[in-house]
């Protein structure tokens, strides 16, 4: 019991920083911008600390079902936790893109940057990195028509009838969703799996699972996803008024939000690529692009439809061209089965371009 209370040691942190969080936030606010935007910086690390629990209960999970369902409650779990997130900030943050901006920043995050730095790295320590190349079409194909529904074609349809096209976008996303689920887990199922020859230094943190019971795991997850709602709600609070009239980039409450999810997916993928896994690399980066899309939008517009306020989901040009240019490559990238420190570096540049023009507010 004490062993796994100081495995636990993060989530406890965590839980403090929520109890310091509420009973300092006016304070805080009364402070001043740099006063609040520190107290948010120290809550995004709690939020962080938290998701890593999050992720390597998730992980355990994993574990015990093996592919492809577990790396589908590796990606789950992080968009529940970017769902619970973002919906918290829109309760505070007046800015009707902030739906849309953070999905763009998590697709740009997944697929450019954590794709890319595990290939990037696996590829400088292992050469050619093989996987299920099905996998990698499967998802860049959905990825395209459901970031093409949600957030390229609202550009061209009525402000009078955006409650229309909005109940037309939850049951396209449910649809296409529900028929992708079942062929993940039915009858295509091996798309996204890869049979790797055994080898030493097959052994990673994922591996060793099994030999952790299941019910902690669940329980742990749960309560961990409730502490990132209450730690949010601070934080958001307090990240509002730092950034207000700040001049920073209006990206910025996005990007955060999109990292959040993204973190424990960072160290997860590192990991795989590391171990010559690539497998899990594209199913954590592409899947987690393909979830926070096709469950985000349905959850959001959703809410966009009982509050009867509208989000402004069409993506602007730039983003357009960089959420175009991110696609074509993958699918020349990922079209022969293996990955190489070369087209790492490609999308890693990608991902760095996407961070400069964040930080000049385009």
């Amino acid at each position: 019991m004490l062993a796994r209370m100081r495995s636990e040691r993060l989530l406890f942190v965590a839980v403090a920083a929520a109890i310091a969080g509420i009973a300092l936030e006016h304070q805080l606010l009364g402070m001043g911008r740099l006063a609040a935007l520190l107290g948010a910086a120290g809550l995004v690390v709690a939020i962080v600390l938290a998701s890593l629990r999050v992720s390597h209960h998730a992980e355990v999970l994993a574990s015990k079902v093996g592919d492809p369902y577990g790396t589908m409650i590796l990606t789950l779990s992080a968009v529940l936790v970017e769902v619970v997130v973002l919906a918290i900030m829109m309760a505070s943050e007046t800015s009707p893109t902030l739906v849309r901006d953070t999905i763009y920043a998590a697709v740009m995050l997944d697929i450019n940057g954590i794709l890319g730095l595990a290939a990037l790295l696996g590829g400088l320590k292992h050469g050619e990195q093989p996987y299920n190349d099905d996998s990698a079409r499967t998802y860049s194909v959905m990825i395209l028509t459901a970031m093409g529904i949600s957030m390229i074609v609202p550009e061209f349809v009525p402000a009078a009838k955006w409650h229309l096209y909005s109940a037309f976008t939850i049951g396209a996303m449910i649809t296409l969703y529900a028929l992708f689920l079942r062929m993940q887990v039915g009858v295509h199922s091996y798309f996204f799996s890869y049979s790797y020859p055994k080898a030493k230094g097959e052994g990673s943190a994922v591996q060793r699972g099994p030999d952790q019971p299941v019910l902690p795991s669940i329980v742990i997850l749960i309560l961990g996803i409730v502490l990132i709602g209450v730690l949010a709600e601070v934080m958001s609070s307090l990240l509002t008024s730092g950034l207000k009239g700040s001049g920073a980039p209006p990206a910025v409450t996005a990007i955060v939000v999109a990292a959040i999810s993204a973190s424990p997916e960072i160290m997860t993928a590192m990991r795989a690529a590391l171990a010559n896994r690539m497998q899990a690399v594209v199913n954590i980066a592409l899947g987690a692009s393909l979830s926070t899309v096709i469950l985000t939008v349905p959850v959001m517009e959703a809410i966009a439809l009982y509050t009867g306020q509208p989000f402004l989901m069409a993506m602007s040009p730039v983003q357009s061209v960089m959420v175009a240019v991110t696609l074509i490559v993958a699918a020349i990238n990922l079209n022969d089965g293996q990955t190489n420190a070369i087209e790492g570096m490609t999308h890693f540049v990608l991902f760095a371009t996407f961070v400069m023009l964040s930080a000049i507010g385009l």
